[in-house]
């Protein structure tokens, strides 16, 4: 393998930025970092990074990529923001595709629609002959159309499931969106997806992925789970035959209508399919909902709409003593614990169910939307990893007509409190949520230091969300390299440093040195796996 020398610009090196400075890769590796002798790069490619940054390459903490990639390959509706745009782009694909039986895809946002919830009738309007199903960004919901509830045998007196709702008229008909575990009620009929098309998607996802810097990732949701079959095989069979280039943990799913007993069966699933660069050693529970359809767990209930109080608390998908017995069963069997937590009692259910866990685990909570101030300390303390995703961290308008209104004037501020988690000594970690958000890490990274959207259609808005809860650029950085490297239990990626990876990625400009309001502007223009380009030229 030739040596590579990256030169011309600035590095960061997983922890801090290092200003100008080159780095030199042989047999895949980092070899040296600084100021390179030209005698010690003798022979070595020189890629020239005109004044960009070099930086370990991103690893992303929590996401989806086959499911995004599924839906890069349908009918995507995440590059829209509005209800008309969404209509037109459904009805355009629908047009494209009339062998399809049903039409489904995904990406469309609540706040584009009044309360959050699209209506049957409208997407009746595009597509009238044939079932569709179409998740929204964050997967908690799902849009549906008349011929779907119908084929599904959905209808006024279907009771609301376990665990889910379905929004109906006055009359009580469903009206076309369904939440949480709602979204089985017609999820259960969609065609069978092939494993060429997973593989396929596992493939988008990845060249996505690449061209976004990330080299590598935890998926978060490895099994079966709102309408997509178990993706294990699919990761299993790219890892053997190479088609897998970036290094992954998969998180098992933890069956929230089973208990301790299913630890067995994962164990025996790790062993099976570890292997290459897949490692099935992280398990997901997933403890709550989300707060604009108001299954997030509240300590305190939900407002209504005048700001008075109601009855609802939200939902504990696994009820807390269980949540203990499960957590401990899964530290002791040796698997990292990852848990979705949005509201601020699924955070603390889920800090007691860590105590007296191993820290060597790297258990790790995913999204905290809401932390009560008493917790935040509990982080660093216990050990467990904030896993931020930082782009929710602004004002929008999801932020601003379905949350904050529900929430009250106090419990607000309790959103997405990184810097007070930093500051407190918690180890922070970044991931994207993708298809729930964009995996564009520069634009988390922008968010995370300014509080403020970059660039983004439906998040426009230059006032700070909470700006004492920033964090620094060299801290997002790091979260987003060094941190999500480090809870992958990847010892030798995420830094910059002789004997590491050489997992890289090469921007186009150096967010260091220009303004914060344009960290978002960066892109990325090459990414090394193991010193070898995987997106991009090497000339950049």
């Amino acid at each position: 393998m030739t040596a590579l020398l990256l030169t011309g610009g600035s590095v960061f090196d997983g922890y801090r930025h290092l200003g100008a400075a080159s780095v030199l890769v042989e047999e895949g590796r980092v070899a040296a970092v600084g100021e390179v002798p030209p005698e010690r790069a003798r022979g070595a490619e020189v890629v020239d990074v005109a004044g960009g940054l070099v930086s370990p390459g991103f690893t992303d903490a929590h996401v989806h990529p086959i499911q995004g990639g599924l839906e890069r390959l349908r009918c995507d509706l995440t590059p829209w923001s509005t209800r008309e745009d969404y209509l037109e782009a459904i009805g355009r694909y629908a047009a494209d595709h009339p062998e399809l039986p049903w039409i489904v895809g995904g990406g469309w946002a609540m706040a584009a629609f009044p309360g959050g919830t699209p209506l049957a009738a409208d997407l009746d309007s595009v597509v009238p002959d044939r079932p569709a199903y179409l998740p929204n960004r964050d997967h908690h919901g799902a849009w549906v159309n008349s011929r779907a509830l119908e084929l599904a045998g959905v209808d006024r007196d279907t009771p609301d499931p376990a665990g889910g709702r379905l929004e109906r008229d006055p009359d009580g008909r469903p009206s076309g969106t369904l939440h949480e575990a709602a979204t089985s009620l017609v999820a259960r009929l969609l065609p069978r997806t092939t494993g060429e098309d997973y593989h396929a998607a596992l493939m988008e996802g990845q060249a996505y992925l690449h061209s976004l810097g990330v080299t590598g990732w935890q998926d978060a949701i490895v099994g079966a789970y709102s309408g997509m079959d178990d993706p294990a095989s699919t990761y299993v069979t790219a890892a053997a035959n190479g088609d897998l280039r970036s290094h992954v943990v998969g998180a098992l799913w933890w069956e929230r209508r089973q208990g301790v007993e299913q630890v067995a069966d994962l164990v025996g699933r790790r062993e099976a399919m570890t292997g290459g660069r897949f490692r099935a050693t992280s398990v997901k529970i997933m403890q709550d909902g989300v707060a604009e359809n108001f299954t997030a767990a509240m300590t305190s209930p939900y407002l209504d709409g005048d700001g008075r109080p109601t009855s609802n608390t939200g939902h504990s998908f696994v009820e807390a003593a269980a949540l203990r017995e499960a957590v401990r069963a899964l530290d002791a069997a040796g698997f990292q614990v990852h848990v979705h937590c949005i509201g601020d009692r699924a955070t603390r259910e889920t800090l007691d169910a860590f105590e007296g866990t191993d820290p060597a685990r790297r258990h790790h909570i995913a999204h905290l939307q809401l932390v009560h101030p008493d917790d935040v300390p509990r982080f660093a303390a216990l050990g467990v990893a904030a896993n931020a995703q930082a782009l929710w961290a602004c004002h929008d308008d999801q932020m601003t007509d379905l949350t904050i209104p529900f929430l009250g004037g106090e419990r607000a501020r309790w959103q997405y409190p990184f810097g007070g988690l930093h500051r407190s000594g918690a180890r922070l970690v970044m991931g994207s949520d993708w298809p729930v958000s964009t995996p564009d890490p520069l634009a988390a990274i922008h968010t995370a230091v300014t509080r403020t959207a970059y660039g983004e259609p439906g998040r426009a808005g230059t006032e700070p969300f909470l700006p004492e809860q920033a964090v620094d650029l060299a801290t997002a950085f790091a979260a987003y390299t060094s941190g999500s490297a480090w809870v992958n239990h990847r010892e030798d990626a995420g830094v910059l440093r002789p004997g590491f990876v050489a997992d890289l990625a090469v921007l186009d400009r150096d967010p260091f040195a220009g303004p914060p309001e344009e960290i978002g502007a960066a892109r990325v223009v090459s990414t090394w796996i193991d010193g070898e380009c995987v997106h991009g030229t090497p000339g950049g």
